[in-house]
């Protein structure tokens, strides 16, 4: 059926289809709704579906179209969103029962500037509450699932962006980053995920978890489509201050440079955190791929990243913390692992936090001149270990030394990419035994985003592992 064969296709596809007349965007949306239709049910990946809206947004977009008027690169593509993105007068729930009904008074840069590309808004998707989880677990709007293995987590905090995406439910999300939150899902279900450097992408009217380690970037099906999605969202935003001003490239027009010539540092750094055999394996053949397409694979050293997980804590902890004072000393419905984790905040000295800000640009210089010495970028795993359940995951369920280690896990090769700034990129790259997707993990220096995007291209050009659809 046509709609099956249009919801499978990539965003860039679809776009270009649309801009030439192929298809409709009317047709591209249905398609979507008709594949939700399926796969909600099994993923619980979106909070709120807006059909009728969706549609009418199409129908517009396509007479504009007709009228002679592309907005841009984007026009008629649905897309959802992490349910952390404002749009003015409609509710924005961050994952939280707080703010369940809350209904936000602005828009978010993001998605004015995706409203202006011409985006299908299709709704509003699952996440971790507050962005307060790396695994993907819920227990106010229900857990989202994998949609390779529904006992599996997505990886969070954008649960329902990386599970939306894998399930060919929408052709890109928006997701967010604190200390993995784009790469953990992006890895964990088969997709591919930006997390840029530091200031690339506006935050305004998203909501904060951690102001200076938060990171905005989008989740899609293939390198290509993220490259394309990048530039629309990028760019400096005077309601941003943090903000860069450097100029936005064309990535996608710089994604054919191949990697011949170009050095990538490998590295499976055990000593940071233990990797499981099969993630092993999966990113040796990564490294032999690159290397088999001209790329000169050499060992990467990975500093001591100890006082920067410390420094990171702190920072998380104790901006969150400020954040949410007023509701905590409420005493609102927050799940337990939340609340603690953030009440945690209250009791570090404000001198340790001021510490760790400043020692944020030390950190960057020495892992600049020992890991990325010589080379153009670095590669190693985004999940250390096998995709695990729900069950075995559960913090709120079990909260034993053993879940609470795992989940600690998760982010041990995410994280110090937070503090640091640095763009890093995920990309399928295998299954595991149980048939969940293995992700390696690019990393670059600041601003280096169409390298890396170059990287992950030429990787998919070839190999196959992004082309697989969960039945």
């Amino acid at each position: 059926m046509i709609n099956d064969d249009l919801a499978l296709r990539d965003l860039s596809e679809i776009a270009d289809a649309i801009a030439a007349g192929r298809i409709t965007s009317l047709q591209a949306t249905e398609a979507c709704l008709a594949r939700i239709a399926v796969w909600q049910p099994r993923t619980n990946a979106f909070l709120r579906l807006n059909k009728e809206k969706a549609l009418e947004q199409a129908r517009v977009l396509d007479k504009e179209l007709a009228a002679g008027k592309r907005r841009g690169p984007l026009h008629g593509v649905p897309m959802a969103h992490k349910d952390m993105y404002y749009r003015a007068g409609e509710i924005s729930t961050g994952g939280s029962a707080i703010r369940r009904n809350w209904v936000a008074p602005v828009t978010s840069t993001v998605l004015q500037k995706l409203d202006a590309a011409g985006v299908v808004e299709l709704g509003f998707l699952n996440m971790a509450e507050f962005a307060a989880g790396p695994t993907g677990h819920n227990v106010h709007h229900g857990h989202c699932r994998n949609p390779w293995d529904d006992k599996r987590v997505t990886g969070g905090s954008s649960s329902g962006s990386g599970a939306s995406v894998a399930a060919r439910m929408v052709y890109g999300a928006l997701g967010s980053d604190t200390g993995g939150s784009i790469r953990l899902p992006a890895s964990a279900c088969g997709v591919v995920g930006m997390k840029a450097t530091y200031g690339r992408v506006s935050r305004a009217g998203a909501v904060p978890r951690s102001w200076t380690l938060d990171h905005v970037g989008p989740l899609t099906r293939t390198v290509r489509d993220n490259a394309r999605m990048l530039a629309v969202v990028a760019g400096h935003d005077l309601d941003d201050s943090t903000t860069s001003e450097k100029p936005v490239p064309d990535y996608e027009a710089l994604l054919e440079g191949g990697v011949r010539g170009l050095r990538i540092g490998f590295a499976l750094p055990e000593a940071l955190v233990p990797i499981d055999a099969q993630i092993g394996a999966a990113m040796q053949a990564a490294a032999d791929a690159l290397g088999k397409l001209g790329a000169t694979i050499v060992p990467a050293t990975m500093p001591d990243f100890t006082d920067l997980y410390r420094s990171a804590e702190v920072i998380v902890k104790c901006e969150a913390a400020s954040m949410h004072r007023p509701w905590m000393e409420a005493d609102a419905p927050y799940a337990n692992q939340v609340r603690t984790r953030t009440d945690a905040g209250y009791f570090i000295p404000a001198t340790q936090y001021i510490d760790a800000l400043r020692l944020r640009a030390h950190f960057v210089r020495e892992f600049l001149a020992q890991a990325m010495d010589g080379v153009d970028a670095v590669l190693l795993p985004a999940i250390p270990f096998p995709v695990p359940t729900l069950e075995e995951t559960d913090v709120e369920a079990s909260g034993g030394p053993a879940t609470l280690k795992m989940v600690a896990r998760f982010t041990g090769l995410t994280r110090p990419f937070n503090t640091l700034g640095l763009p890093a990129l995920s990309v399928p790259c295998g299954f595991d035994s149980n048939g969940a997707p293995i992700g390696l993990q690019l990393i670059g220096r600041p601003f280096d985003e169409a390298l890396l995007y170059r990287i992950g291209h030429a990787y998919q050009g070839a190999t196959d592992h992004h082309r697989k659809v969960p039945t």
